[in-house]
């Protein structure tokens, strides 16, 4: 039995990381479910190479997973690691420099060859040279102890060597007292076909776990209590954001009473939802993966013509495909749901990587003027409410909507409340049924409260219309080139969206005497909340805000902005919602931007808030002095 101090502590960081072909994405999501069901808070942050297979052992090819969990509320995978689990030298100096001083490191010395070492430019072994004397290192030989712990079964070496990461995560699980139990069931299912690949994997789980009891490499144990104060009563799981995401849409389509159709093409960081919602046949739901993206938004556009609730899936080259029809779908003032994972750009760019630089392609990347609705869910379990919320739109004023998640929300997970039936919203639609002028079908006849036009039925009798591209004469929806016509349907379409409700954007004031308010979407809610909580604890004043709705704005927002005489927008771009708000309301806003594929630090914007408001006190004191040098 192990003899080692039991440490208890309100937080820890965690990152795996190896090669890509290492299992370290499979060793975080297992650790993390373990978490989630001890009952502590988490956030995760998945890093992974583009490449599906990037050359062994080199930097390019290191992939990673950073837990930060808790006994408390917590909104970040955290800053920095407080361990780091080096699978191989590129590991190792990859992430050594995000390390802080006394982190634990605990590295597989079996891959620290001569040869992996110098394919990394490493001139000498960093366990032996006095390179790694800051942090707490731990060698322990994870190939070895894993072959040899699968000694008895019929595997090659190379077979067995696949399960270190098993080990490892039996280890980590015995250093952070995590449940074992859905590990090893979750083996058992996933290997259920190959059930001696399964007990081998379980046998390497248990003999991580057996090395921490029996070695004394590790003088100390240590205990995250479970979170329970930081959760209203219901049921958890752990979710990502793809998921959360896919679980919105279903729950829209059956609230709706529609059957929900997604016509997808596969793109990172996409790709999840499309496979999610495959899955879900009974639920109504009918997936189309086309051959290329147009034919994606195509298909689902057809969908939303013939009564479905329709959705396309992609990420921002996509988004730049399927422009022509989306601007088509404003003009049919059909309802559909355009997702938008945004990952890093231009082109190509970083596809497994995350940014917020498609807000301006969303808000205005079409001919002409063609107004569309944007939601951004904050976390990833908001997206499964965000998904909700692009629904009704959608469906309640006839037109295509942005949903834009990211990179970082997607692969992302935190535990999430599974809500109740009762508390989802009612999104039934009325489709049309009768004439409606004259004994005729006008297709371009508008609630008077919501200009939404009537949507039908293809084959409803007596409903038959006209639909395309061409301009429409307003009412009737026959093909028009008149110019006073035109004027108004522009202006009537743009009416619709501005009219759109949506909730006041609420602001965090505590003492109400803030003079600087920090303001963000999607994503970056998570840091500059943390940020924020940091600012205040060290006697700061400040106030943060969070949009959900970036087309329209809330009513409110002009109102909030001029309120404080600082805003400050931090953006995984180069200042989009930035730009936006200073050309609809004439405010100064500050952009504090990041484009280098990785979210927001807490501690970077917790800097950069203080530093504002340390500059205004001594502008506002600098005043002072000059206005009692001129009396005198």
């Amino acid at each position: 039995m192990s003899t080692a101090t039991v440490r208890r502590l309100d937080r820890v960081i965690i990152r795996f990381a190896g090669d890509s072909g290492d299992g370290m994405q499979l060793t975080g999501d297992r650790f993390t479910s373990e978490t989630a069901s001890f009952g502590n808070d988490l956030s995760t942050l998945p890093n992974f190479p583009a490449e599906i297979r990037a050359p062994a052992g080199t930097l390019p090819g290191v992939s990673s997973f950073q837990l930060h969990f808790a006994d408390h509320d917590i909104l970040t995978p955290g800053d920095a690691p407080d361990v780091l689990v080096a699978m191989n030298p590129a590991a190792l100096k990859a992430n050594i420099g995000d390390l802080p001083a006394g982190a634990q490191v605990i590295v597989n010395t079996d891959e620290f060859t001569r040869r992996a070492l110098q394919k990394v430019g490493y001139a000498a072994d960093p366990l032996q040279d006095g390179s790694l004397e800051a942090f707490r290192v731990h060698p322990v030989p994870l190939t070895t102890l894993t072959v040899e712990a699968l000694s008895g079964y019929d595997l090659s070496r190379k077979e067995a060597e696949r399960s270190k990461n098993m080990f490892a995560l039996g280890l980590l699980s015995w250093m952070y007292h995590r449940p074992t139990a859905s590990t090893e069931g979750f083996l058992r299912a996933k290997f259920a076909k190959k059930p001696a690949i399964a007990e081998a994997n379980i046998t390497a789980y248990r003999a991580g776990w057996n090395f921490g009891e029996t070695t004394e490499e590790f003088a100390t144990v240590y205990e995250v209590a479970p979170a329970s104060k930081a959760f209203s009563p219901g049921t958890y799981r752990n979710i990502s954001g793809n998921l959360a995401l896919a679980y919105g849409l279903i729950a829209a389509g059956r609230q709706a009473d529609l059957p929900l159709f997604l016509g997808s093409y596969p793109i990172t960081p996409a790709s999840d939802i499309l496979h999610e919602l495959s899955r879900h046949k009974n639920f109504g739901v009918r997936t189309f993966q086309a051959e290329d993206e147009i034919a994606g938004i195509g298909a689902a556009l057809g969908a939303a013509f013939g009564g479905s609730l329709a959705v396309t899936t992609t990420s921002g080259p996509g988004v730049a495909l399927k422009s022509e029809t989306i601007g088509l779908a404003v003009s049919l003032e059909l309802p559909l749901l355009i997702v938008d994972i945004q990952r890093g750009g231009p082109s190509t760019g970083l596809p497994t990587k995350t940014e917020q630089a498609d807000l301006l392609q969303a808000m205005y990347g079409r001919n002409g003027e063609a107004p569309v609705p944007i939601v951004a869910p904050a976390t990833p379990g908001d997206c499964f409410t965000a998904a909700l919320e692009a629904a009704r739109i959608a469906l309640t004023y006839r037109t295509p909507v942005f949903l834009l998640s990211d990179g970082y929300l997607a692969n992302g997970s935190e535990p999430w409340r599974v809500p109740q039936l009762d508390e989802l919203p009612d999104l039934r639609v009325r489709f049309a049924t009768t004439p409606n002028h004259d004994g005729e079908f006008w297709p371009y006849l508008r609630d008077p409260v919501t200009l939404a036009r009537p949507w039908a039925v293809p084959g409803t009798p007596g409903l038959e219309h006209r639909i395309g591209g061409i301009e429409k004469q307003d009412g009737s929806g026959n093909i028009s080139y008149d110019p006073a016509n035109h004027d108004l349907m522009v202006r009537t379409r743009q009416a619709k969206i501005d009219g759109i409700t949506v909730e006041d954007i609420e602001v965090d004031d505590p003492d109400g005497d803030a003079t600087t308010l920090v303001i963000g979407w999607g994503s970056t809610y998570g840091p500059i909340t943390a940020a924020v909580r940091r600012v205040r604890r060290a006697g700061g004043k400040v106030a943060q805000a969070h949009l959900r709705h970036i087309n329209p704005f809330p009513a409110n927002l002009g109102q909030v902005l001029k309120a404080y005489e600082k805003v400050i927008v931090p953006e995984m771009n180069l200042g989009q919602l930035a730009t936006l708000l200073r050309a609809r309301y004439l405010v100064d806003a500050h952009s504090h931007t990041q484009v280098t594929g990785l979210p927001f630090k807490a501690e970077q914007l917790a800097t950069a808030i203080t530093h504002t408001i340390n500059q205004q006190q001594l502008h506002a004191s600098g005043n002072g002095h000059e206005g009692d040098s001129a009396h005198v």
